[in-house]
């Protein structure tokens, strides 16, 4: 094993709260590490250095809240996050954040699982 190995499959790992969007997530919630989309397993959180920190997932499919904002989203059709409030949706021009395994109307919003694009 290399000796400068940091994470073996680099899916799950601490982050600063500094690096994500939204400013105050939750444990659940879809979130932006930089252009990286995770869905956050912890809630906000202290580190030995007193920095404020999550514990994000980058793989995997989670039951995520999906507004269908630019017609109706179907299986298997991108979903994408706002990179200033997190909020996932189908319209492009969001940040790519994975594909939707389930479908929503039009116009509606449905807590759909989403396979992060990973």
């Amino acid at each position: 094993m290399a000796l400068n190995e940091k994470y073996r499959d680099a899916d799950q790992f601490e982050v600063p709260v500094s690096a994500v969007v939204p400013a105050s997530p939750e444990s659940g919630d879809a979130v932006l590490v930089g252009d990286m989309p995770a869905v956050a397993l912890t809630g906000v959180w202290k580190n030995a250095d007193n920095v404020d920190t999550i514990t994000v997932r980058t793989n995997g499919a989670h039951h995520l809240e999906v507004a269908a904002s630019d017609g109706a989203l179907d299986w298997g059709e991108t979903v994408y996050i706002d990179s200033s409030t997190g909020a996932l949706s189908n319209n492009s021009g969001g940040v790519r954040f994975g594909f939707a395994l389930g479908a929503v109307d039009s116009g509606a919003t449905s807590t759909i699982p989403v396979k992060i694009d990973g």
